[in-house]
């Protein structure tokens, strides 16, 4: 956005190079005077002046011009676009009205040039004298009058128009954003930085005239009130934000406290007193550049990512903003005081938007982490410390979604005392898991086997074959017999789903069953 305003400036000093300013006296009328034809304003009885006061009034200015060729101009305002009133009256060398043009934002006159207020004059050469007539509540900057060819003038004004749109459609998209994360998320910073986005827009687009030419709003105080209460909603933004609470962070938030009771002590007196209004936006403006650059800093140098990636677009924007708000008076003619402003806050509001997005990565980031580590701690919870098989745990769960022909086996080990007993129980272990490992090898994809501890195993099947699970049972006794346990061995009983009411039952059934096994084998050996 600052490398737009480079290129704006200097596009448009480019285009500006047939733009003379004209210079003259200025004079304050008093209140209910009305112009009644003079052509000389020295002798009006007005009250000379150096220049205009920002806190407005009705003004005049007098000056002298030349016209060296004949030819199409353009007669408008360099420094600022907030002019509640004006009016050019152009008098010839015999002192003759030639020109009688008007507008503003108060005004009802349509602008010939779409957010500008220059006004199109057919002058052959000649010496004349301009009478301009200020009325306004209040001024952002000197407003200056100047005088372009109609060509040069029609090319100048473009790159600030462009700048104009694309921040205002840029406040519009934002503050929607901003404002819907505000309703799903009820959180105060969004709400409040939705509320400085759109006292923004407010402003500018009443300032830069786009309210006036696209919906024919003419509400001057527009350009200042909206910004008295975003300067209030940044703090409460700035201390959200940065989660300034007061037990963590006493002192901030005693500032950001007094910085609030000020700005609302502004607010009021901006209603006692609507012609300093303006100059009220600028002292808070300073004020809450100043506090979140402070509290940007402090929270920074206590680690907080987020605080240094907010102190890098508030130390832009406190860079720019304070250039914005003490310009007076500006080197070139098409872009005005608002331009700096509405780039100010647009190079802020870009920063702030990487900072949301990097606290929406944070969050994504936390969001998975916390889900690795529950499907970690479910795994736990469902896996056998000592042979890594399913647990009991994941038993229960497994049986809910058995089919009715699927079949449930349960498994009782012989020979677990004996090696415990005779070569310890790291012997005894290390026979639970060969078992583990070579009934998992041959069952494969086609059964599940669990262990539901000491020497007690179980295998679910969802196919039924009873038949096969026996078979593979013994392969695996024969294999952990061939590899070193030669007295080992196993009982097993099972039942089917469809032969049980219930998990419980079903289960109860198989185990009856393995008893029933275990004795016969007893019995035959």
């Amino acid at each position: 956005m600052v490398i737009c305003l480079i290129v704006s400036l200097s596009w448009s000093l480019s285009c500006l190079a047939d733009a003379k300013e004209i210079a003259g006296s200025w004079y304050q009328a008093p209140e209910g005077w009305t112009y009644q034809g003079q052509g000389d304003m020295t002798v009006a009885g007005l009250k000379p002046v150096a220049k205009v006061a920002l806190t407005g009034g009705h003004f005049f200015q007098q000056a002298d011009f030349d016209i060296d060729a004949p030819g199409r101009h353009v007669l408008d305002f360099k420094n600022t676009s907030t002019i509640g009133y004006f009016r050019h009256i152009i008098l010839d060398a015999h002192g003759r009205p030639v020109v009688d043009l008007q507008g503003g934002i108060l005004s009802n006159a349509l602008n010939p040039f779409f957010l500008r207020h220059g006004r199109e004059i057919d002058l052959p050469a000649g010496h004349y004298r301009l009478l301009t007539e200020l009325d306004s509540p209040f001024f952002l900057a000197d407003p200056q009058p100047y005088l372009d060819s109609l060509t040069s003038y029609r090319q100048a004004i473009k790159p600030g128009n462009a700048l104009v749109l694309t921040c205002l459609g840029m406040f519009l998209g934002l503050m929607v954003y901003y404002a819907a994360l505000a309703a799903v998320r009820l959180n105060l910073s969004s709400i409040m930085y939705s509320i400085f986005i759109l006292g923004n827009l407010l402003y500018n687009g009443t300032a830069l005239l786009a309210f006036t030419e696209l919906f024919d709003m003419h509400w001057f105080y527009l350009v200042s009130f909206p910004i008295l209460f975003s300067n209030f909603a940044y703090i409460l933004f700035v201390m959200s934000l940065l989660e300034i609470r007061p037990e963590a962070y006493p002192r901030l938030n005693r500032a950001g406290k007094l910085s609030l009771v000020l700005l609302g002590g502004g607010i009021a007196l901006a209603m006692l007193m609507p012609h300093w209004s303006l100059e009220i936006d600028r002292y808070g403006v300073g004020l809450f550049l100043l506090y979140g650059l402070v509290a940007g800093i402090a929270r920074s140098l206590e680690g907080s990512t987020t605080a240094r990636l907010y102190l890098c677009a508030i130390g832009a924007f406190f860079v720019l903003g304070i250039t914005a708000i003490s310009i007076n008076s500006l080197s070139f003619y098409t872009l005005y005081a608002e331009h700096m402003g509405l780039v100010s806050v647009s190079v802020e509001v870009m920063l702030l938007a990487l900072v949301q997005a990097y606290q929406f990565a944070q969050l994504y980031r936390d969001k998975q982490y916390a889900l690795e580590c529950l499907e970690y701690s479910n795994q736990v919870a469902r896996t056998d410390n000592l042979t890594g098989l399913p647990n009991r745990v994941a038993l229960d769960m497994t049986l809910e979604n058995l089919p009715s022909h699927g079949s449930l086996t349960f498994i009782d080990m012989d020979g677990l005392k004996y090696y415990n007993d005779r070569f310890g129980h790291e012997r005894g272990d290390e026979l639970l898991c060969v078992f583990a490992r070579h009934l998992n090898e041959f069952l494969g994809d086609n059964a599940q086997a669990h262990r539901l501890g000491g020497d007690e195993f179980a295998i679910t099947c969802e196919q039924g074959d009873v038949l096969w699970i026996e078979k593979m049972l013994m392969q695996a006794i024969d294999a952990m017999r061939a590899g070193g346990f030669g007295s080992v061995g196993a009982s097993s009983g099972s039942a089917y789903v469809y032969e049980a009411t219930s998990k419980e039952k079903l289960m109860h059934m198989a185990d009856c069953r393995m008893y029933e096994n275990k004795r016969l084998r007893k019995t035959m050996g």
